[in-house]
């Protein structure tokens, strides 16, 4: 009897080695809630923090979560192409009235230089973005009167069309109007044409420079006319602060042989204008703004001097 026994257990134990070994325990079900869950969201940042905790959580289940991750990866960049096909197929089919967004500002400003005073000022941009092409058109007024006089009146219209050679470099045609009387001139005009280079691209952070010959015409507020050739530089930068605040530069020097920053530089008379602003989102479509605005003209007329500024406080809708 004890012999049979033990002739059994050797049989039963061999039998136990010869059975294949069970499969690896599937990921728990809820962490497997959780990650489709993260996923439903179409948030990247939550995916990638949810599946992170699932693999520190559940090692062993390291291979299945990746598989999991690389689908979504696989499905959204799917659903970005369609979307980007699906953009562009409307921007080329758009009419010439159609695809237009824009910004309408309204508020105050306090002006010193050539005069020091509070007034209105208002303000609008439209733009069009198209697949290689991109126009936009921006007009400003700062006015102010009291006592039946004028005593500030300043208008501004520029005209831009970009055109994208490659993912960083634009050719750029120019095309403004401007009018300040207290700076000496009823009107002055400025063409200019040339290269613009995309420095920095980036979600939070935008950086673009461009430079080209220009050609201006004044007509002075003491019945001078002159018409010469300059150059033009100019800068535009956004910095994304946070969600609801940004940090704007813009910068344009034009040198006379005259923007956001832009300067236009001769012998004769250089011009330069720079403008730093704070935005604070209120809404999707509201924003409250601080502007400073730096106005400087080397050789202004008699009377004039060369240094204006304007703080602006302003309110922008989005449309």
């Amino acid at each position: 009897m004890r012999a049979i026994t033990t002739w059994r257990l050797a049989i039963i134990a061999a039998g136990s080695l010869a059975v294949p070994q069970t499969a690896q325990a599937e990921l728990p079900a809820p962490v497997r809630a959780m990650i489709d869950a993260a996923i439903a969201t179409g948030d990247e940042g939550k995916v990638r923090v949810v599946s992170e905790l699932a693999r520190t959580t559940n090692p062993a289940d390291s291979d299945e979560v990746d598989a999991i991750i690389a689908n979504f990866n696989t499905s959204l960049a799917v659903r970005r192409a369609e979307a980007a096909a699906a953009k562009e197929a409307q921007i080329r089919s758009a009419g010439l009235l159609e695809g237009w967004s824009g910004k309408g500002e309204f508020g105050a400003f306090q002006a010193t230089g050539n005069s020091t005073n509070t007034g209105l000022s208002t303000a609008l941009t439209v733009d069009r973005q198209g697949i290689d092409w991109r126009h936009k058109l921006t007009g400003r007024v700062d006015y102010q009167r009291a006592g039946g006089v004028t005593t500030r009146e300043q208008y501004l219209a520029r005209y831009e069309p970009n055109f994208n050679v490659s993912d960083n470099f634009y050719v750029y045609a120019l095309a403004q109007y401007e009018r300040d009387k207290f700076q000496g001139f009823s009107d002055r005009y400025a063409v200019s044409g040339g290269i613009g280079y995309q420095a920095l691209q980036q979600d939070d952070v935008r950086l673009s420079l461009k430079a080209g010959p220009a050609y201006r015409v004044t007509a002075f507020t003491d019945g001078r006319n002159e018409s010469r050739i300059a150059g033009l530089i100019g800068l535009d930068f956004d910095w994304s602060i946070t969600d609801r605040l940004k940090l704007t530069q813009a910068t344009n020097a034009v040198a006379e042989t005259g923007g956001t920053a832009v300067a236009i530089i001769d012998a004769r008379n250089t011009s330069v204008d720079l403008i730093t602003g704070l935005n604070a989102t209120i809404s999707s479509k509201l924003s409250a703004r601080f502007s400073y605005a730096f106005e400087y003209d080397s050789n202004p007329p008699p009377g004039a001097v060369q240094t204006d500024t304007l703080s602006r406080v302003t309110l922008i809708y989005d449309f």
